[in-house]
């Protein structure tokens, strides 16, 4: 078959030199030396040293380094899978009602003024990321009807390596960052933070981890949000939430999402992308939700419209079963109870192995202060090694994590916790 614009007689020659057969319409694809998460997996698999430990993985572990599964998630989809009256059909591109509502409930509270006013919009998401990439479709799209906003994206520094990409991807090219993460103090520096922002073109869209942020784990204070609150209202700044496992950092739903419940509160429009995931171990049945609050319920229709359309060209439809998970449990009084069980479970165990190692530090006479540890939260911890200590870790001692410095904290173990903190505490005093 010939490719578009060959005619069946048309002679060409490979790129080798031979003639003969048509050349391909992919002539010259970049080739990608793939994800540095990619290099990084593939290298700890060919590792064969019998002590290696892989600390860069997004999923929560347990205590035997297997992927965390709720009992009560399994008993529901059990349930659900045997259930007669279940029909497969597929759920509205915006996503179950059922599901969209209780995840905005999660993020403003039963109680919100704004869900009161009905001028809120929720958007179920193939994931996290998923729920970014919309927000960021939205934003361009709603932005460019209403001429005065003129940009930029402003985002933490550090951040997911993967944020400004998403954003690029939907057709944002201005992205400027904000100071968050001190590396000699090794905490969140608010004031540069707020001297960042206040220095931000009115109308520009600031990117913030209302908790768990990634990738320090270092997470603010009410009063530090109440002053970034004001500030943003101050130079009319367009917050947009990134809401990941918050569960998991404090085992609290609605403490995670204090700071979007505040902003709401304050009359403010935001976007706020959440995760539900990680605290539902649904990896294989990623979960996201996008939440759109608005200043008038007159801009509901169409921003619906809107978002409605952008889904079309990027999913269709989401897949009904995590959401269908997450909706049974957060609807149902003693689901939830018994979900907050096992959360505060792993919760507690990430908690105490930042103690342990904490204290293992101590023992060797690690130089520094490592009070860091037992100070940040959830899953992910930034260790605050430099460059060299990384590789050092990595070449010699066989502990992947990510060149950022961050590792999952729930992928030590009992096992590997003497070795790890063996490991960093000679990366730390070993001349380079």
């Amino acid at each position: 078959m010939s490719g578009p614009g060959c005619s069946p007689n048309d002679k060409v020659v490979k790129h080798n030199g031979a003639p003969g057969e048509p050349l391909s319409e992919f002539t010259n694809p970049h080739v990608s030396a793939g994800s540095p998460a990619t290099r990084l997996l593939s290298a700890f698999k060919n590792d064969t040293h019998t002590k290696k430990a892989y600390l860069a993985g997004r999923e929560c572990y347990s205590e035997e380094g297997k992927t965390f599964e709720l009992r009560l998630v399994r008993k529901i989809k059990q349930q659900q899978s045997t259930d007669p009256t279940s029909r497969p059909e597929y759920p509205s591109s915006l996503g179950l009602t059922e599901f969209t509502r209780r995840a905005t409930e999660v993020a403003l509270g039963k109680s919100s003024r704004a869900i009161m006013e009905d001028r809120v919009l929720g958007v179920q998401t193939p994931g996290f990321t998923a729920a970014v990439r919309l927000g960021a479709e939205v934003l361009r799209r709603w932005c460019d009807v209403r001429a005065a906003w003129s940009g930029p994206v402003y985002l933490s520094s550090p951040c997911d390596d993967s944020l400004a990409g998403i954003f690029q991807a939907a057709g944002i090219q201005d992205i400027r960052e904000y100071y968050y993460w001190d590396d000699e103090q090794r905490n969140v520096c608010l004031e540069k933070l707020l001297e960042d922002l206040a220095k931000a073109p009115q109308q520009s869209v600031v990117v913030l981890s209302a908790s768990a942020h990634y990738p320090t784990g270092a997470d603010l204070s009410q009063d530090q949000w109440t002053a970034i609150a004001n500030l943003i209202m101050r130079r009319r700044l367009f917050p947009f939430f990134l809401l990941p496992p918050q569960a998991l950092c404090s085992g609290d739903l609605e403490q995670g999402a204090w700071p979007v419940r505040y902003c709401a509160s304050q009359g403010m429009e935001l976007l706020c992308a959440q995760s539900f995931s990680h605290c539902f171990g649904l990896y294989g049945e990623a979960v996201g939700h996008l939440l759109c609050v608005l200043k008038q319920n007159s801009l509901l229709f169409s921003m619906e419209s809107q978002a409605d359309k952008i889904v079309r060209s990027l999913w269709a439809q989401p897949s009904a079963g995590g959401a269908r998970v997450v909706a049974t449990v957060l609807s149902n009084p003693g689901h939830l109870a018994e979900w907050k069980e096992e959360v505060k479970c792993i919760v507690e165990r990430c908690m105490l192995i930042r103690e342990l190692l904490r204290e293992r530090l101590r023992l060797l006479g690690t130089p520094g202060c490592w009070d860091h540890l037992t100070q940040q939260g959830g899953l992910y911890c930034f260790i605050g090694l430099n460059g060299e200590q990384l590789e050092f870790v990595s070449k010699k001692r066989h502990v992947y994590l990510f060149a950022s410095g961050c590792l999952n904290v729930s992928a030590i173990n009992g096992r590997n916790l003497d070795y790890i903190a063996e490991s960093i505490h000679l990366a730390v005093t070993t001349s380079f």
